[in-house]
C-alpha cells in the first residue's frame, strides 16, 4: 500500500478521504495548522468508524508558510491537496482567500515535486468552472472555466480559479515528473463527523433549524462527501486521470425549493421547521442591503445552471449516490450529533464506518 499525504486533515472532505484511504490499507499522513487539532481529527475519524492507530500521523504545516511542507511530503507516493480557505462569511479583502489558496497550492506542488511524489490530486471547485459567464442551457463540463474578468465574482470563486490555474501552469513549466489531477466538486453534502464541515452544509442546517423565512430562487449542484473522497482516490491512481480535471456532481442541479421539499418528504416530523415558501427576488435584494453574505448570491438569483459528471463516470468508473440521499444523510448526521438548534446528540449507536 502507498503512503498518502492529505492536507488540511480537519476538513470535511479530508476526513472522509482519510477514512477511505485507511479502509483501503494505506498509510496516511495529514497536515493541520496546529498539532493540537490532531485529537479533533481522530475524534471525527472515530465517529466515522475508524481506529487508525499508528497508520495515521500528523505534521504541522500552514498554507501561508514554507515550514513543515518538506517534512509533510517526505516519503509520500501521493498527495491529496484538500486544504483551502472557505469561510462562511465575507472576507474583508479578497486576498485573504486568494493568497493562501494560490500560494498554498504552489507550496504543496513544489514540495511534492522535490520529494519525488508521483501525483498530486488538487481539490478545486465548480467555482472555477461555472461563474462569471452568461446563462447557458447546456451543462458545464471540464473544458469550462470561470471568467475572472467578470466584475461580480466572489472572492471564493476567484481564489479557486486562480489557485487551479496556477497549479496547471506550475505543472506545465516547473513540474518535472510530477503528475496532477484536479477534482471540481459542486456543493458538498453528506454525513458530518463533527463541527468541522463544509460551508455548503450550512444550507441544510439553516433549513432544518427554520432559520430561513423563505427560499430564494437559487439552484445548487449536490454531491455526497463520500463520493467526493472516492473520486479523489480514483484520480490518485488511475492512469486515465493524469493531467485531467473531473467535475464531482451527483446529477442535475436542484433549486433550494427542491432541496427543502426533499428534506420534508424524506424526514417527516424531523424536518417540520423547513420552509417551503419561495421568496421574490426583490425581497432577497432588500435583505442584501444589510447582509454582505446575502449580497454574494444576488448575481445568481434565478440563473439556471447545470453540470455533467459524464467524464468521471466514463474514465474512472465513478458512480455517485443520489442527490436526495446526500441531502438526507446531511440532515440525519446534524440531528444525530446535536448540531441543530434545540437538539441533543442522539444516544443511539454511532454511525457506520464511511467508505
Amino acid at each position: 500500500m502507498s503512503t498518502v499525504l492529505v492536507t488540511g486533515g480537519s476538513g470535511f472532505i479530508a476526513c472522509h478521504s482519510i477514512l477511505q484511504l485507511l479502509a483501503a490499507g494505506h498509510q496516511v499522513r495529514t497536515t493541520v495548522r496546529n498539532l493540537t487539532r490532531a485529537a479533533d481529527v481522530r475524534a471525527m475519524l472515530q465517529e466515522g468508524g475508524a481506529e487508525p492507530g499508528d497508520r495515521l500521523s500528523f505534521v504541522a504545516a500552514d498554507l501561508e508558510h514554507d515550514s513543515g511542507w518538506a517534512e509533510a511530503v517526505a516519503g509520500c507516493d501521493y498527495v491529496l491537496h484538500l486544504a483551502s480557505p472557505f469561510p462562511a462569511g465575507v472576507p474583508k479583502h479578497e486576498d485573504e482567500l486568494i493568497v493562501p489558496a494560490r500560494e498554498g497550492a504552489l507550496r504543496v506542488l513544489r514540495a511534492a515535486r522535490d520529494a519525488g511524489v508521483k501525483r498530486v490530486v488538487l481539490t478545486s471547485s465548480f467555482a472555477a468552472i461555472g461563474y462569471g459567464q452568461k446563462p447557458q442551457t447546456t451543462p458545464y463540463n471540464e473544458t469550462d472555466w470561470t471568467d475572472l474578468n467578470h466584475g461580480k465574482l466572489t472572492a471564493y470563486a476567484k481564489s479557486k480559479t486562480l489557485a487551479e490555474r496556477a497549479a496547471w501552469d506550475f505543472i506545465a513549466g516547473q513540474g518535472g515528473s510530477l503528475e496532477l489531477s484536479v477534482v471540481n466538486p459542486v456543493g458538498v453534502f453528506g454525513p458530518v463527523l463533527g463541527r468541522d464541515y463544509a460551508t455548503s452544509i450550512i444550507l441544510v442546517q439553516r433549513l432544518m433549524d427554520g432559520a430561513m423565512p423563505g427560499l430564494p430562487r437559487l439552484c445548487f449542484g449536490v454531491v455526497d462527501v463520500r463520493d467526493v473522497a472516492d473520486l479523489h482516490i480514483r484520480a490518485m491512481t488511475h492512469p486515465a486521470a493524469k493531467g485531467e480535471r473531473f467535475l464531482a456532481v451527483s446529477g442535475d442541479f436542484m433549486s433550494v425549493v427542491d432541496i427543502a421539499q426533499t428534506l420534508k418528504d424524506r424526514l417527516g416530523a424531523s424536518a417540520k421547521k423547513v420552509p417551503t415558501r419561495q421568496v421574490p427576488d426583490w425581497l432577497v435584494r432588500l435583505v442584501a442591503l444589510g447582509d454582505p453574505t446575502a449580497r454574494q448570491i444576488l448575481p445568481e438569483l434565478g440563473k439556471p445552471k447545470n453540470a455533467t459528471n459524464e467524464k468521471a463516470r466514463r474514465l474512472l468508473g465513478w458512480i455517485p449516490r443520489s442527490r436526495e440521499d446526500a441531502l438526507v444523510a446531511t440532515a440525519e448526521s446534524l440531528l444525530r450529533l446535536g448540531l441543530l438548534k434545540n437538539s441533543a446528540p442522539a444516544t443511539a449507536a454511532k454511525s457506520q464506518a464511511v467508505g
